[in-house]
């Protein structure tokens, strides 16, 4: 292993040959075999293990469920036309519930290698997986795996495998154009220049047409092998790793040449500042920039924050500032990664992905060697929309339970954790069901705290649905009142905010762009201009006429109007959608009048109560689902969805399967999967596509409201109604 290390470090420094790279795709389509054999090619583990290992799942659970759950990572050499190069490789999960652990890898990475399966095709997985990377600004290339599969059970002919193969390349190139309208074209992947390959990540072999031509192989040849029983002879001609990695580096990006336009999409500094320049470039003696992707709780060295350096050169022992703690902290080791060892390095220079040791952060922290705009948040495609209060069986451990809350908070962002010391109710927000029962499983077994969980509980969403009346909030102490109107927010607005064309966060400075991109949506530029703050799909506008102490309070305005639209009015449930005017305001002319204790519960008060008054409702969360079944329990899968509130989308049949995407309230989503297997006599799957938020149907929205409210404990008066 030393000889490996060595030769990593030898790479590190050379930027040109580097590539940072993840692989991702739907669930069971051979992520994890096929990196046990880019591991076993660079020697990492043994052969006959490849694809049996499994070397990158190492958790328990990963194993016996045999999925792939965490992201991992690890740093290889490859050699290429007598050229060796670093290949750093984060391994992805495939289930839904875990993508926000791709969404993390994205950011890490350059380039990905979309895996498909040959006889499945392109899943719906396939395609949010691929949205996640294009949204990063992520360079794919293809890889069509279990092509054993088409010959030994399908027993297609070469030509009906073309066809296929012809079928999937263009499906996913069709997907890049829609997704990457910026690099669709440049980024379509082609059969004949090689960014497509194909092969069997079980029998460790590829083939790519570059590689066919050099060593004169052709598709007769497997073919035969297969019909002969001879494919082990495949893996000596045309072994996995080397075709893979060959694809790698002639088609996927270096960090120098990703940064230039990956950085622009996920930094919103000045370009042309000091940093802005370093990061374009990937310059290791720029100023330091490195962002979290991961973090890896060890027994032995504590807190491991995995990421990428994006510029300059992280040292053992510097002193760095976390830009979302406004802290600093000081590195005590550094790491390069080899799935589940770690070995130790002095200094690494930019364009590298790491782990450092001694730093307590969360994933998304920028680290810096001062102060500096940090990199976007890193925001997954799916909220959270399924809760379970969690608490400790026994009394005594559960000063544990917090401790281990926070962890798994941090191993897993996409996991809301709201932990109350007060009531010692702590509130567990996940993806889906499996997310939160492997939580669950993890914090009995991995942490060992005994818990127990309630049934799970849906999220909703407020909103309000008219312009409301002018609601007056008024300090504690008489002397500042403010005035709010509260009005639906436009439904193209709300898009680009969650299309990520219009960045949430609070406007300190003119900021040309976004008004720009308001005007466009239809708003006046007086108005764009005054826009103060973007959270969770709401805006704060400030219609206020030359007050004088506006910039004083404005960030007590901002605390208070991020805090109700985190806990609405009717149920202290999130709210989107809505648009809060700041009509007015008469402050006191002495600052000792209006601080944080005067002026946030006025603010508060005037929000909720000009929101009481535009007609508030109940939003939903639904997830679109594509469900396949044997065809013959169509009208059984078609009974099933409607009982649950549910609504058919489209419903084809191919051959013997019946394929179903379906619009499903979460609320009646709790066992699905069972009753989904019980209704399709256990033949049955289903996975998510995309989530939405509609209103609630009228004759629920009380009824859901009684329950929400009861649940939580909250009267009218804590709410704040009527008063």
């Amino acid at each position: 292993m030393a000889k490996m290390v060595d030769r990593v470090k030898g790479i590190m420094t050379n930027p040109e040959q580097i590539r940072n790279i993840a692989i991702c795709a739907h669930i069971d389509h051979g992520k994890t075999t096929f990196s046990d054999n880019l591991l076993a090619g660079a020697g990492m583990i043994s052969d006959e293990l490849a694809g049996k290992q499994l070397a990158l799942d190492f958790h328990d659970d990963e194993a016996e469920r045999g999925i792939t759950i965490d992201s991992a990572s690890v740093n290889m050499v490859h050699t290429y036309n007598e050229k060796e190069f670093l290949i750093n490789l984060i391994d992805t999960p495939g289930h839904v519930d875990f993508g926000g652990d791709v969404t993390r890898a994205m950011r890490a990475v350059d380039g990905t290698i979309v895996l498909v399966c040959a006889s499945e095709g392109i899943m719906p997985q396939t395609e949010t997986v691929l949205r996640q990377a294009l949204r990063e600004r992520v360079k794919p290339v293809l890889f069509i795996n279990k092509v054993d599969r088409l010959i030994k059970e399908i027993q297609l002919t070469p030509e009906q495998m073309q066809e296929r193969f012809i079928k999937i390349i263009s499906n996913v190139n069709k997907l890049i154009r829609d997704l990457a309208p910026d690099y669709g074209d440049e980024w379509q992947v082609n059969v004949n220049d090689g960014s497509v390959a194909f092969g069997s990540a079980f029998h460790n072999w590829a083939l790519s047409v570059p590689y066919m031509k050099e060593k004169g192989i052709t598709f007769k040849d497997i073919i035969t092998a297969y019909q002969e029983d001879n494919y082990k002879e495949l893996a000596k001609k045309a072994p996995l790793h080397e075709v893979a990695l060959d694809m790698v580096i002639q088609h996927l990006p270096n960090p120098i040449t990703a940064q230039k336009y990956r950085i622009p999409k996920i930094w919103r500094g000045d370009l042309e500042s000091t940093e802005g320049k370093a990061l374009v470039s990937c310059d290791p003696k720029g100023p330091l920039m490195f962002t979290i992707v991961k973090i890896v709780i060890d027994p032995q060295a504590g807190e491991i924050s995995l990421g990428r350096l994006f510029s300059g050169t992280m040292k053992k022992g510097m002193t760095v500032y976390l830009n979302q703690a406004k802290q600093q902290a000081r590195v005590q080791q550094l790491f390069i990664t080899n799935g589940a060892k770690r070995e130790i390095v002095e200094e690494v220079p930019a364009g590298n992905i790491i782990g450092i040791a001694g730093v307590k952060s969360f994933v998304g922290e920028t680290i810096s060697a001062g102060p500096v705009e940090p990199l976007e948040q890193i925001s997954h495609i799916f909220d959270p929309v399924i809760t379970k209060a969690i608490e400790a069986k026994r009394p005594a451990d559960l000063p544990k339970l917090v401790e281990v809350l926070r962890q798994v908070g941090k191993e897993d962002p996409t996991v809301k954790i709201e932990i109350n010391e007060e009531t010692g109710e702590h509130l567990l927000h996940g993806m889906g069901e499996l997310h939160l029962e492997i939580i669950e499983n993890r914090i009995k077994t991995e942490k060992g705290v005994d818990v127990k969980t309630s049934p799970p509980i849906v999220v909703y969403r407020e909103t309000v649905t008219k312009r409301g009346e002018e609601a007056e909030g008024k300090t504690p102490n008489k002397h500042n009142k403010f005035y709010f109107v509260a009005e639906p927010l436009e439904k193209e607005v709300l898009e680009m905010i969650r299309k990520k064309e219009i960045h949430e966060g609070r406007v300190k400075k003119k900021d040309q762009e976004l008004i720009d991109k308001f005007v466009a949506a239809g708003y006046d530029t007086k108005v764009a201009n005054k826009i103060k703050n973007i959270y969770n799909g709401n805006i704060l506008i400030d219609m206020t006429r030359g007050q004088v102490y506006i910039h004083e309070v404005i960030e007590l305005i901002n605390d208070m109007f991020e805090d109700v639209m985190k806990a609405g009015p009717l149920a202290k449930d999130p709210v989107f959608g809505v648009k809060i005017l700041l009509m007015d305001m008469k402050l006191h002319e002495d600052a000792i009048h209006r601080g944080p204790a005067q002026v946030y519960p006025a603010v508060r008060d005037g929000i909720r109560g000009t929101m009481m008054t535009a007609k508030p409702v109940l939003f939903e969360p639904l997830q679109i689902l594509h469900i396949e079944a044997p065809a013959e329990y169509m009208g059984d899968v078609s009974k099933l969805v409607s009982n649950k509130r549910g609504q058919l989308l489209e419903m084809n049949t191919e051959g013997a399967v019946v394929e179903v995407k379906a619009k499903m309230p979460v609320a009646e989503m709790f066992g699905w999967s069972s009753d989904l297997r019980s209704a399709t006599g256990g033949r049955g799957q289903s996975s998510v596509i995309d989530q939405v938020f509609e209103r609630l149907p009228d004759e629920l929205q009380q009824k859901t409201l009684q329950q929400i409210r009861q649940r939580k404990g909250l009267t009218d008066a804590m709410l704040g109604i009527g008063n």
